[in-house]
Formats: structure tokens, sequence, C-alpha cells
């Protein structure tokens, strides 16, 4: 053989080599009781870090979503609710931007800081009924996973739920595996917390509830003290906000019939349908690439399967997971189509993440370690092209839509030029803004002032403000022209707002010589009282 053809041959063997030692090194790493910790931080810190970058060049020609910015609203006032939904979410926002600043890539931090806690505690699930290895890999699945990535741009209950959900079935398990009053405890203050977060999380809680009813071991569990605390626990805990509830006269139940009561049950059908269609779209992705990383190159799909039993496998636990991962599978499509309710694709977003872990927790499955490292491969490479292509995804996105009011309407610029608008004419902080939602909370968040936001007509209102407030302190009402509601929005104005000075002002977004759509305002300043 010739030198020459020698050359090629050494340089695949040392590539070879070199792969065989990275991924005897993440597995190691992965593994080791001193290091498996670290790892999964490590790996959910650099996931935030790429995926904070990624969001905030693919929506730099956008504003910041509505659902954010409302929760930046909320986070400006400390209350035990904000009359749609619990408080915890908007807490969390006021203390996050406490820190950071009130800037579009910071929201994107924010959710991406939420997902990162969600991939650590679904670790510490996964430890609960996998062995390490196993618990890495379903980490990594969950990282491809678009609800934590692409889809986890918006930080808003429904995200958050990926933490206190992760918390409360962290929490169970832990519960039916201790038995003990203050594994009860835990468990209890995990259920309030989650109550906290949205009323809707009542779905996994109910599964959880359901899944300890049917194990085999539930005489166990039920004859232990930890199932009864927690039950007493989480009721002590949510004793304020039911207090709140009450003196609100059960607003966010007002709201939730009201928006998502539905009468019509052939649309209802079709909603779930449709509910049904885009969650399992969203877990084909993840589960497709595990499948390419675990039977890639077998010869024999049989050496992919262990023959005999699976130490790696807590059996009873995983009963667990597969139990409370069905229910809320079936649960919520089936009780929307019962009641006719508006089911939103966005309610799956907190309710399969326990897919990763029931797949890769079937016992005769065999997680090579080559699998873990073609996973984790698989996942940088996505990640990286992804982060070179964000820039010209967003151009791309701009010029083939330029007219998508709701994505590039320039409700930024708005808000500062109405901000400047009311600081020329009173001298003074422009303390409140009159509008949609989709109008007066990016108001609130983009102008320096942030103006506490008051949305016309709402009887479920967040209780940041009041028409009496607006009245005394003065406000700027805004109506959208191009909103189907423009009519609801003047009758309002003409209301409340007889003395107000009345402008039209025209916002246009340009995006590296892109021209969004141009939006015309109706504004309505009225002056502070006398």
């Amino acid at each position: 053989m010739s030198t020459a053809s020698l050359v090629p041959a050494i340089a695949r063997r040392r590539r070879r080599l070199s792969f065989r030692r990275l991924a005897a090194w993440l597995v190691q790493r992965a593994t080791d009781p001193a290091t498996d910790f670290w790892l999964v931080v490590s790996f959910a810190l650099l996931h935030g870090v790429l995926w904070t970058r990624i969001l905030t060049e693919l929506k730099a020609a956008q504003d910041v979503h509505m659902d954010v910015a409302e929760a930046f609203a909320w986070g400006q006032k400390f209350q035990l609710g904000y009359g749609k939904h619990p408080p915890l979410s908007g807490w969390i926002a006021g203390l996050w931007f406490d820190f950071f600043p009130v800037t579009d890539w910071a929201t994107y931090a924010l959710a991406m800081t939420t997902l990162g806690i969600g991939l650590v505690l679904c670790w510490f699930i996964a430890r609960q009924v996998v062995d390490r290895r196993r618990a890495f890999f379903v980490v990594v699945m969950l990282a491809l996973y678009p609800i934590f990535n692409f889809k986890g741009f918006k930080y808003n209950p429904d995200l958050l739920q990926l933490v206190t959900l992760p918390l409360v079935v962290l929490a169970y398990l832990h519960a039916f595996r201790r038995r003990s009053a203050l594994s009860g405890v835990w468990l209890g203050l995990a259920g309030a917390a989650a109550l906290m977060t949205k009323y809707w999380v009542l779905t996994m809680i109910g599964a959880i509830g359901l899944a300890a009813l049917i194990h085999p071991d539930r005489a166990k569990f039920l004859a232990s003290p930890a199932p009864w605390i927690a039950i007493a626990t989480m009721l002590v805990a949510m004793i304020p906000h039911f207090l709140w509830v009450y003196s609100v006269d059960f607003l966010p139940f007002t709201y939730a019939g009201d928006v998502y009561g539905l009468s019509d049950r052939s649309l209802s059908a079709r909603l779930v349908l449709g509910y049904v269609g885009h969650n399992l779209a969203l877990l084909a992705l993840p589960v497709a690439l595990a499948g390419l990383a675990l039977f890639w190159f077998k010869p024999r799909l049989s050496q992919a399967w262990y023959a005999g039993a699976n130490p790696g496998v807590n059996a009873s636990q995983a009963l667990n997971v597969w139990l409370i991962q069905a229910i809320v599978a079936v649960g919520p499509p089936l009780g929307g189509l019962a009641f006719a309710i508006y089911m939103k694709t966005d309610w799956g977003i907190s309710l399969f993440f326990l897919v990763p872990l029931a797949l890769v927790a079937l016992p005769r499955l065999r997680v090579h370690r080559w699998a873990l490292f073609r996973l984790t491969a698989i996942w940088l490479v996505a990640t990286l092209v992804t982060l070179a292509a964000a820039p010209w995804i967003a151009e791309h996105e701009i010029a083939t839509n330029p007219n998508g009011a709701n994505s590039y309407g320039a409700r930024s610029q708005l808000a500062r030029e109405l901000t400047q608008v009311w600081r020329d004419r009173f001298g003074s902080r422009w303390a409140v803004v009159a509008g949609t939602t989709e109008v007066g909370e990016p108001m609130t968040f983009y102008s320096p002032d942030h103006p506490a936001p008051l949305t016309p007509g709402e009887i479920w209102s967040s209780g940041l403000t009041s028409l009496e407030e607006a009245k005394r302190l003065g406000f700027i009402g805004v109506c959208d022209t191009t909103d189907g509601r423009l009519h609801i929005c003047e009758d309002w104005m003409a209301k409340n707002g007889k003395d107000a000075e009345q402008l039209v002002m025209t916002t246009q977004r340009f995006f590296r010589g892109h021209p969004g759509p141009a939006i015309n305002w109706k504004i309505y300043i009225v002056p502070p009282a006398k």
C-alpha cells in the first residue's frame, strides 16, 4: 500500500478515535454522580444562552408578543391575582425586570431561563425513574422539542407551567416513594405554586390523583400521611388567593366562561382535532430524532432492545409517568368535546413534557452511549445552524409578509412617540394608557413611563388601574384602525374622554430596508383632572 493511500485512512481512524473519546467523556460526565447534575445545568445554561440569541435575531423585526408585555405590566404591581389569571407569572416578571433592562432580548432570556429550569427539573424527574444515562437522554430530547426552543419565545402563564408542573410531578414521585409527612408538605406547596400559575394545571393535578388511585401500590400511598397532608397544605397555601377570587366576584371564571365557552359543538370538535394534531406534530420532531440516534446503523432492530429485565428503569415510578402522561394526553381533548370548549393549541404547551421520559422508560429499550452522543450532536448542530440562519430567516419573513400587522406593527415606535407627546403637554409621567390588550400592554412595556393599562369594556380587569384613577391622572386612549373592534374602542373613548384632544398618528417599521405595515392610530389625550 502506498503512503498516499495510508494518509486518508489514518485521518479517518483519528477522527473515529476523537469521536469515541468525546462520546466516552460525555457518557462519563452524564453517568458519574459527581458530575451528572453539573452537566445538566451546563447544558441547560448553554441551551438558554444560544436560544436567547437565536430568538433575539429571529424576532428582531417584531415587537414582543402581547402576552409578554402583559406579564411585564402585571409585574409593575404585585397583587393576588390579575383578573384573568393567578399572579405567579406576573410576580416573576416583576422580579426579573428589577434586575434586567426592559428590552426585547431580556424577555427572550426570561423565557429561556424558565425553560432551562424546566429542563433541570425534568432531569430530576427522570432520575426518579431511569438511570443517569437515560435521564440525560431525556433532557436532550426535551431540548429538541419545539416548545423548548422555537415555540418557547413568549413568557406567559403557559410557559411558566413548564417549571411548576414538573415541580408537582417531581414532588409526587418523591412523595409516592417516601410516603412521609414532609414529602406531603412539599407536594402540597408544589401544587399551590402550580395553581398560582394558571388554573389549567388542574388537568395535571387531576391526572396525578387518578394515577395514584390506579397504581397497584395505591394502598401503601393512600395509607400514608403524604397525600392527605399534601391536600391540606395546598388548600391552606391557597387561602389568600381564594379570598382574592371571592373579593373580585370570581372574575377569572367569568373570563374563562365568556372567552372559551362555545355553543357550536362542530366548531369545538374541529378545535379539538386541531389541538391534537398540533401537539402530535410538535412531539414528532424530538421522537423522530431520538429514534434516529437510537437506531442509527443498527443492522437488526433487536440490537436496540434488551432481552430481559432492565435494572436501569424503576418500573413502579415508570408506571406513574405512563399513567400521568396518558391521562393528560386523553383527558383535555375529551373534556373539550364534552363541554364544548374553545381548545387553544397553546394549552398543550405544558402537558407533554413527560413524553420523552415515558418513551425512554420502556424497560426493553437499549440506550447505548453512542445514542446519547448522537442525539447531543444533533441538538448542537441543529442549534448552531439555526443560530447562523436566524438573521436571514427574520429578513425573509418580513420580505415575504410585510403587511402582517400583528407581527410587524410598530407599537414600540408609537409608545415612544406618545410618551414624548404626553411629556411635552403636561411635563409629567404618562400614568395610564387605554386600549385593547394588543395595544395597551405594548405601550406599558415600551414606554419609558410604563403607564398602567386599562382595557375598555373588559369586565375582568387586571386591577392595575381603574377608570376613576385614569380620569384623575389623565390618560392616552389608543384605537387601532385595523382592528375589527374599532367601533367599540371609539364608543368607549367618546363616553369617557369627552374633552380629549384627538390626533391621528401613523407608524411604520423598516427592517433592513424592508417596510412593515403602515398603521393609523386614533389617539385620545385626556388631561389630568384639575
